[in-house]
């Protein structure tokens, strides 16, 4: 049996605040096997974005055992984590997280040339082209749309090729039609890649679209 992508073993994580220590997440324990499409959901406040900050070495956990591509985060350090999210994790944010003073293709270039990929420009057309951008390359992210910034973001995301595709609320700042259409992209072009996706979302008719929704409640996996 193969091992999974992604391994969590009674995971937490605890912040501090003004108030005193905020226990985020509590004992979480999943496994995600390569290929799959997995959707976190619950209420506001109960771990979603936390939890997928941990998967991403973006956050670390204050206790249990995280193995991400066969890399055990705990002790991991920050050019280690680093070099996982390069090349082999894509990440997408609510807020498109693009450089305003580049263009999309700039924009897209900037993973590929961090990973010393060959064709550097090649492949970034390419990855503009398969979320239909390939005429907007030269375009900043003021000239546009939230929609379409958020398929820059998606292309930036995917062409490193990466194995592990992780999304946070990726349709929230767009309207219905617009989110829908994004939403497409992102998993006809996860399925084509072969990448697995974990993505975070409220929308139930987004959840419904992944093989396997996780459920948190109040930071802990719901029954």
């Amino acid at each position: 049996m193969a091992e999974p992508l992604v391994k969590l073993e009674d995971v937490g994580l605890t912040l501090p605040s003004q108030a005193g220590d905020v226990e985020i997440l509590k004992n979480i324990s999943l496994d995600i096997g390569a290929g799959e499409q997995i959707a976190i959901v619950g209420p506001s406040g109960s771990g979603k974005s936390s939890l997928l900050m941990l998967l991403g070495g973006l956050e670390p956990a204050t206790n249990g055992a995280i193995s991400v591509l066969g890399q055990d985060l705990r002790n991991a350090d920050e050019d280690t984590l680093a070099r996982l999210r390069r090349g082999r994790m894509g990440v997408i944010f609510q807020s498109f997280q693009l450089i305003p003073t580049m263009t999309a293709l700039e924009n897209v270039l900037v993973p590929l040339e961090i990973t010393g990929a060959p064709d550097a420009k090649a492949a970034a057309t390419r990855a503009l082209e398969e979320v239909e951008l390939g005429h907007r390359i030269d375009h900043y992210p003021a000239q546009m749309s939230g929609g379409e910034q958020q398929r820059v973001a998606l292309a930036r995301a995917l062409a490193p090729g990466p194995v592990l595709l992780l999304a946070d609320e990726p349709t929230g700042n767009l309207d219905g039609e617009t989110g829908a259409h994004v939403t497409d992209l992102i998993f006809r072009l996860a399925e084509q890649h072969g990448t697995t996706l974990v993505l975070v979302t409220h929308s139930e008719a987004l959840a419904t679209r992944c093989a396997r929704q996780i459920r948190l409640s109040d930071g802990r996996i719901a029954a």
